[in-house]
């Protein structure tokens, strides 16, 4: 399977290194040519536009920041340049998107002849560089068995959601949960520093608890830092919770939390700025409070 990539941003350019790792042909773009060099050097080949890429490719992935993005990627380049192969090409966007414009681009893909997958990635930056961030797959499930294994070079585990728009509901669902674990965490360290304990003990103390969750155990290490490089910003924060609250209405479920978390995040923008780590949420405790949340021993970034 010839593989291209398209977007080698912050998750991106480490699933497409998993794929030249794990032996696949692979060809890059991305509109920063410098972010493909370091591919480049490991035996990746860079395509001068979306077109040249799609002719060199079997199979294209995506990974992007936003569905203008997507939209402008996926319907104004990778659709027009695989529906003029002479064979079935397939597309697999891993970015996160609406599910309505994951159908949308579907029905389009469809109707030129072209397979599709959407498969958004979970679990972290630090994840994607060691191949085993979790890939939610929603499609034909056809489609999905033909391309399990690469997929499965780029993130373990692999998790077949079901139809197409599937994964993006499930996606933005874990995302929502992890944004409302970030506030939660910052508020339960602000009361331990306030409290009088050692943070660092307060951290395992939670880590061994049943108050632990996965982002407890990651962001709160870059926290105690002060770096709060978790390599994800808050835009793109504000752009998925969006996605949770569009999702509450058209489904009927009313989101308290998430609502109030979606605030949280409106007023850290406004206070850091939208490029901002997304971690930073938990500064405005911190600024309300004249405390920091810091303690030795803890990365500036994790691994």
């Amino acid at each position: 399977m010839r593989c291209g990539f398209i977007g080698l941003g912050h998750i991106g350019k480490f699933l497409a290194g998993s794929l030249l790792r794990n032996g696949f042909e692979v060809t890059v773009y991305d509109l920063n040519a410098d972010a493909a060099a370091p591919l480049v050097a490991k035996g990746a080949k860079l395509a001068g536009s979306i077109k040249e890429l799609c002719d060199a490719s079997d199979t294209v992935f995506t990974c992007l920041p936003s569905p203008r993005a997507i939209d402008a990627v996926g319907a104004g380049g990778v659709i027009e340049s695989l529906a003029s192969r002479a064979t079935r090409a397939t597309w697999i966007d891993m970015s996160t998107n609406d599910q309505d414009e994951t159908l949308r681009l579907g029905a389009i893909c469809e109707g030129q002849g072209i397979n599709v997958l959407e498969s958004p990635v979970t679990g972290g930056v630090h994840k994607a560089a060691h191949g085993d961030i979790t890939v939610l797959v929603g499609g034909e499930q056809d489609i999905y068995k033909a391309h399990e294994k690469a997929l499965n070079a780029m993130g373990q585990p692999v998790l077949y959601i079901g139809k197409l728009g599937s994964a993006a509901v499930i996606k933005v669902i874990t995302n929502m949960l992890a944004f409302i674990h970030l506030v939660a965490a910052g508020e339960a360290l602000m009361l331990a520093k306030r409290g009088g304990l050692d943070l660092g003990v307060a951290f395992e103390a939670i880590k061994q608890s049943s108050g632990n969750s996965f982002v407890h155990e990651t962001e709160s290490q870059v926290i105690l830092n002060g770096s709060y490089n978790i390599n994800f910003t808050m835009d793109l924060a504000l752009k998925d919770m969006g996605f949770a609250l569009g999702y509450g209405k058209e489904f009927g479920v009313p989101l308290a939390l998430a609502t109030l978390t979606n605030e949280q995040f409106v007023k850290a923008k406004a206070a850091y700025g939208g490029e901002a780590w997304s971690s930073q949420v938990v500064k405005l405790l911190e600024d309300a409070t004249g405390s920091d949340l810091r303690a030795p021993g803890f990365p500036a970034e994790l691994e």
